[in-house]
């Protein structure tokens, strides 16, 4: 499909990871037709990460809450409800006389169906496989063979649709981004330029993804103790359970939770040797860049949601059958509680030391 000067779509409003696991398909639409500008409807917490993506032209934040959050109340549905119809209206306006010739719906839901809609024309263009009828609001349907599990990889199948060439370079986490504020951050705490930097990210949404806080406390005094430098990475809402954390350490903790904006925690992630933590966004990050990653999980499928394209090692519990259950609550967190410290401590400094030799 000829896309020279066309305009682009994309409908993926979240989560971080799947937002990441979006941008090889970006990349390559703009790599293969510069002339293409490429819009993108996301949730206005992600709209920093795309604003400093430089294949991104256009970013249309939005903002509907949650309703799968365990904090999100009673009301969640009125709330999600009321959003939805003032973002269908506001985003309708944004288009009318400026509207896209192709709209590409990655997400593949009934929301994502109804956000496509408010671009009048175009060709909409979803996964035939889709839940919530979300195949009733494309015209072309792409298909994806049932041996490919990994959410990455599912969406380069869009490119294949489109006759567009995925290259190695098109999976890159190249952004645009401020260093002032890591130089000063890196300073004020000590960090050399050849320090060996973990960024260790223990938070996420999924009460089943968590690692036990006792396990992240003596993992970090193991580093510490070794010369290695652990920064504690996420959002400000991710605080209070770092702390929680570092209150159990007995060396000082490195803090950058809440610290950084969104391309600067990227940039943060890239500087470091490499990424210890959870399922989360901040791991697929880190994938994208290139930089190491030892990942726990628990619920979750590494098949279908794992670091992709990096070296890599998965920790986790063995032999249990509710293994990779998905479930978002759970009354013994087996998985996650038998992920010993020694596993993870073991697989990080074989990375660690592998780059010392090949620096040698």
């Amino acid at each position: 499909m000829q896309l020279d000067n066309k305009r682009i779509l994309i409908i993926k409003p979240s989560s971080l990871g799947d937002i990441v696991h979006t941008l090889p398909v970006v990349h390559a639409l703009k790599r293969c037709f510069p002339s293409c500008s490429i819009g993108w409807i996301v949730q206005q917490s992600f709209s920093s990460l795309l604003k400093s993506v430089p294949s991104v032209d256009t970013v249309y934040p939005i903002h509907i809450p949650s309703t799968s959050d365990p904090l999100a109340g009673r009301w969640a549905y009125f709330k999600a409800f009321k959003a939805m119809i003032t973002t269908l209206r506001e985003l309708r306006y944004q288009f009318n006389n400026n509207s896209y010739d192709l709209i590409l719906d990655l997400q593949g839901s009934f929301r994502s169906g109804l956000l496509g809609r408010t671009n009048p024309g175009g060709m909409r263009i979803g996964f035939k496989d889709a839940k919530e009828l979300n195949s009733l609001f494309q015209q072309e349907l792409v298909a994806v063979p049932d041996n490919v599990q990994h959410a990455l990889q599912k969406n380069l199948f869009f490119c294949d649709h489109l006759n567009v060439k995925v290259a190695d370079e098109d999976f890159n986490m190249d952004i645009r981004s401020d260093n002032t504020e890591l130089q000063s951050f890196f300073q004020e705490h000590g960090i050399a330029s050849d320090s060996k930097i973990i960024y260790a990210n223990p938070a996420t949404r999924w009460q089943t993804k968590f690692w036990p806080i006792e396990h992240w406390a003596k993992l970090a005094d193991r580093f510490s103790a070794q010369g290695i430098v652990l920064i504690f990475g996420g959002s400000s809402h991710d605080k209070a359970y770092i702390k929680s954390i570092t209150q159990l350490m007995d060396t000082q903790p490195i803090i950058a939770a809440g610290r950084f904006t969104l391309p600067q925690s990227v940039t943060l992630i890239q500087h470091s040797t490499i990424y210890v933590g959870v399922d989360s966004g901040p791991m697929h990050i880190a994938a994208l860049s290139g930089i190491p990653v030892v990942a726990m999980f628990g619920p979750t499928h590494p098949s279908r949601v794992g670091p992709y394209g990096v070296e890599h090692y998965i920790a986790r519990t063995e032999d249990l059958d509710c293994l990779e259950c998905r479930k978002r609550t759970c009354s013994h967190l087996s998985c996650m509680k038998g992920i010993t410290v020694e596993k993870v401590y073991d697989a990080a400094m074989s990375f660690i030391n592998k780059k010392r030799k090949n620096l040698n």
